[in-house]
């Protein structure tokens, strides 16, 4: 088998370099029927993300060289321009390498789910193309596999280390389910359109998004079912918050000490939790000093995603132990399978070379005008004495020489067990 993995990712690759061989949906089913009309690999599927733009194929000859020139020819590079950035794995190694693509373990976050998807994406598209078959079928079942066993027997995808889902794992671990909470976000940059997101996907019951500039706000509420509101607004919103998450680039402080207890009367000492993860910060830090108030800052946040990082990487390890015993199992089937191909192959020739000899005999005795009743009996009475001779030969020999795991593995070859024999052919 001749199996390769070819590509870039952030680690070889500067965002320049990646966006220049970035594939779009289009592209990818154009690249693949180009592969496949130019006779360059056997199967191929294409995987391109923000990260990383990677093609695994198979090729009939041992070399991936015309791939590699195909490449910077579908994007008009020039000859090796590519070389620095791209790496390429073979057979064993390109198995483990798309194993721990699909575990997260190649990625910029170590063990993000996201990817997974993405690679599934990938099959898919190539499967449609008709870029799929036999190798590159059994080897991405294997990957669903190995990739299912790392999520469930690792805790790899299960430590937040984003900022944004840091905050929102603490309102979940603070209040349980977040289905009867609300939230009011303070800002709408890209860390709270995060937090927003996370907290919709966490079916937190209402969300408030405030921000200088309302459209934006609005923007982002409305692709979530939220409401937006002014910065001038806040204060007459506060005592609705359960949740209170603030990232702004503000000067000064957002929510004041006095507005807190204000509000904390009107919601009768009901806990606030408030994640402030702004610098300098959006909220007054004396507002601890309530006890119904539960105060976390981006340092708070910082050290918890960096002690999460630590658990993620104790998870990698075992996770890599999985990967190496999933590739190593595909392998071993794989290098079977090219072993009893040819031997079926030659069996099937065997039988096909009987059948058509006593059919020939068969078609000159009706064309001589003998009885066809007697000829379609000694038709089959033959073909079944030339394909069970040399089994019934060997198993004898077998029998004499006591000979029993020959004798049991006969019969679990030769002997039909099912009810029907539906799948005969």
């Amino acid at each position: 088998m001749n199996l390769f993995a070819l590509g870039v990712n952030h680690e070889t690759a500067p965002v320049d370099i990646r966006e220049i061989v970035s594939f779009s949906a289009d592209k990818v089913f154009n690249a693949l029927q180009e592969l496949k009309q130019q006779q360059l690999v056997t199967e191929s599927v294409i995987l391109s993300t923000c990260n990383r733009t990677e093609i695994y194929f198979t090729v009939e000859e041992s070399e991936a060289e015309p791939v590699i020139a195909w490449l910077h020819q579908f994007f008009a590079l020039q000859t090796d321009q590519l070389a620095p950035y791209l790496y390429l794995y073979r057979d064993l190694v390109a198995v483990q390498h798309i194993m721990r693509v699909a575990s997260g373990l190649n990625s910029l976050v170590l063990g993000e789910p996201q990817i997974f998807g993405q690679l599934k994406d990938a099959y898919n598209l190539a499967h449609k193309s008709s870029s799929i078959h036999h190798t590159l079928g059994n080897l991405f079942q294997a990957v669903f596999r190995a990739t299912k066993q790392v999520r469930t027997d690792t805790a790899i995808g299960n430590s937040p280390v984003s900022v944004a889902f840091a905050a929102v794992s603490l309102a979940k671990q603070f209040f349980g389910e977040l289905s009867q909470q609300t939230a009011l976000l303070i800002g709408a940059g890209e860390t709270i359109e995060l937090v927003a997101r996370h907290l919709h996907e966490s079916n937190a019951r209402r969300i408030v998004i405030a921000n200088r500039t309302f459209s934006r706000a609005h923007a982002l509420a409305e692709s979530l079912n939220g409401y937006a509101i002014e910065l001038d607004e806040l204060d007459g919103h506060l005592h609705e918050a359960d949740i209170i998450i603030a990232s702004t680039g503000s000067p000064s402080t957002l929510v004041a000490y006095e507005s807190v207890a204000k509000a904390l009367k009107k919601r009768r000492n009901r806990p606030m939790f408030i994640v402030d993860i702004a610098v300098p910060r959006d909220v007054d830090s004396r507002v601890n000093k309530f006890d119904d108030v539960y105060l976390y800052t981006v340092d708070d946040l910082t050290d918890i995603i960096e002690q999460n990082k630590r658990s993620r990487k104790d998870a990698a390890a075992a996770a890599e132990d999985i990967i190496q015993l999933h590739a190593e199992r595909f392998m071993c089937q794989q290098q079977a399978i090219q072993c009893v191909n040819p031997l079926i192959r030659s069996y099937r020739m065997q039988a096909e070379t009987y059948k058509n000899q006593l059919l020939d005999q068969a078609l000159h005795e009706l064309d001589l005008g003998h009885n066809p009743k007697r000829i379609l009996h000694k038709f089959a009475h033959q073909l079944t004495n030339k394909l069970t001779h040399n089994p019934s030969y060997q198993l004898n020999k077998a029998g004499e020489m006591g000979d029993q795991d020959i004798i049991d593995f006969a019969e679990r070859l030769l002997i039909n067990t099912s009810n029907d024999d539906k799948s005969a052919h």
